[in-house]
């Protein structure tokens, strides 16, 4: 019976690479575009034990990060305070301030959330706007605009809301970064909301 190889893409490549060195298990098999994003970084990938190797994040403490052109830079200051939050962050582009279409990106992230690849999600545009209305598209995804710690906290703990969306052009990015603070520390409240909640998640049927 052949043995199933660990596929590395490049949504699996964390956000710094210790030395420069990214280390992979023996089996592991990196595609095309992880490999040439490895190496646009500077790293050197090396072989090793399966032990040696990075620990797969925790799905409960995985941010999917995306953004548009609009939002690169946006993405691009929150990536290491998110980190510094405990959070592994799995960054679905775009790697470079060059244009590009936000359902590609929004799409990407709202399907690692549904899939249970990641327990949260984080998408930016221009506005927020759009990127809110791809994520929505996608059964399992409640995605929330949100523009202010208020509505961050309303958004999770009413709405159990598990996608982020922020507009990159419109919010200062320090208030971008309390925001993303407070929803990601609101806890659902359940009660009275659990069964609006599980409405709109009756809806994707």
């Amino acid at each position: 019976m052949a043995v199933k190889r660990r596929i590395i893409t490049l949504a699996d490549l964390p956000e710094c690479a210790e030395g420069g060195e990214f280390r992979v298990p023996y089996d592991a098999v990196l595609t095309p575009l992880a490999r040439d994003e490895a190496a646009r970084r500077g790293w050197r990938v090396r072989e090793v034990p399966e032990g040696e190797a990075a620990a797969p994040p925790n799905p409960a403490r995985t941010i999917a990060l995306g953004a548009d052109h609009g939002g690169f830079a946006m993405k691009q200051y929150l990536k290491p305070l998110l980190e510094r939050m405990g959070f592994a962050v799995k960054d679905f582009g775009v790697y470079e301030e060059k244009t590009a279409d936000y359902p590609d990106q929004a799409a990407a992230v709202a399907r690692a959330v549904a899939g249970g690849e990641a327990g949260f999600g984080i998408i930016i545009d221009g506005a927020g706007i759009g990127s809110c209305m791809v994520a929505n598209k996608i059964p399992g995804v409640r995605a929330a605009l949100c523009y202010d710690k208020a509505t961050a906290r309303n958004s999770r703990e009413h709405n159990n809301a598990n996608v982020l969306t922020l507009g990159g052009q419109l919010i200062p990015f320090e208030l971008a970064a309390e925001i993303a603070a407070v929803w990601l520390n609101t806890s659902f409240a359940g009660g009275r909301h659990q069964k609006r909640v599980e409405k709109i998640d009756a809806l994707d049927k």
